[in-house]
């Protein structure tokens, strides 16, 4: 008897210290569907069945919506995952939409996917998500836009949560979803004079995401960075983003390194693309692990049994990384 309540207290200990790992895939964000050997590696290890795939954005120009970027397919891209279509709409496309505009919006936006599911074979699962950043001026509009794609499309439609929509959520509204997917990115703007990591911050994540125990959706998936990009700021101190830049990038004897993630340019010239002159800086923001760790461990202690999908597949940032937290 003792034996056995000694092992049953053993077996409680291991399994409040041992950390789960959470099951994950990819975000796909180009609009061209290709991938390289890295990028079939990295998704072969995945321990979801899926790949989130953006397929187009949606913005309104006048008093018309437009598509941008419609995905176009590679012969290399070959997955056995299935495909979630993914649809970016800018908040402004639900500024002073009408009624009818709405359930045109939802059939647009349902027949233009349906298509790409056909044109290029994907074997698609059977959801829709949207991403918007919309707001307490555009929620009524877009939460009726939510719940007429799901009655067009016959399809579970999800989709994305900002941060501050979980702080502010008496203001911006709950969205008539069952899932959520929490972007745990974009805690401050780039563009901004600061010292903090734009991409990430992990003590401004902590401070929005304080409550996301209380939020009334329970299905929550996560949605992590592994995205890096250089900042470039003239002697005006007016800022440009170079995406895709790493630290290793800023090895070059025309720059003079200011700290392991900035660097002043000596010498006018073109760099990475792109022409810029002396005294220029180019400031590196990336995630290391160290930040991942941090933010899984918070939100453990916040929900349950929760899926990550980071942002993006890239052999940029998915080469020689690890990805199980």
């Amino acid at each position: 008897m003792r034996t056995l309540r000694f092992l049953c207290i053993l077996l409680l200990i291991f399994s409040c210290s041992t950390k789960e790992d959470h099951p994950y895939t990819f975000y796909y964000w180009k609009t061209k569907l290709a991938l390289n050997a890295d990028e079939k590696m990295a998704l072969s290890k995945t321990t979801i069945p899926y790949l989130y795939t953006r397929f187009f954005d949606v913005d309104k120009s006048g008093e018309k919506f437009q598509p941008l970027g419609v995905i176009i397919q590679d012969k290399s891209f070959i997955v056995h995952q299935k495909i979630i279509p993914v649809v970016f709409i800018t908040n402004r496309t639900f500024l002073y939409i009408k009624k009818d505009e709405i359930n045109f919006l939802a059939r647009s936006i349902n027949e233009l996917v349906k298509k790409k599911i056909t044109d290029y074979h994907l074997n698609s699962a059977p959801e829709i998500q949207i991403d918007c950043d919309w707001t307490a001026g555009t929620r009524n509009d877009y939460f009726t836009f939510l719940k007429e794609l799901k009655k067009i499309s016959g399809k579970e439609v999800t989709c994305t949560l900002r941060l501050h929509q979980v702080r502010d959520k008496s203001t911006t509204g709950i969205p008539p979803v069952n899932k959520v997917y929490l972007m745990c990115y974009s805690t401050s703007s780039p563009l901004e004079n600061s010292d903090k990591n734009s991409i990430l911050d992990v003590q401004i994540l902590k401070s929005y995401l304080a409550d996301i125990d209380q939020y009334p959706i329970k299905k929550i998936e996560v949605a992590l960075p592994i995205y890096s990009w250089g900042i470039v700021t003239n002697y005006l101190g007016k800022h440009k983003l170079i995406n895709a830049l790493a630290e290793k990038d800023l090895e070059n004897s025309d720059f003079k390194k200011i700290s392991d993630h900035e660097i002043e340019i000596m010498k006018d010239g073109f760099y990475f693309g792109n022409y810029m002159n002396k005294g220029f800086r180019i400031k590196i923001e990336s995630i290391s692990d160290s930040q991942l760790t941090e933010v899984t461990d918070f939100l453990d202690k916040k929900i349950s049994r929760y899926h990550i999908i980071y942002y993006q597949l890239d052999s940029k940032f998915v080469r020689n990384r690890n990805l199980i937290f």
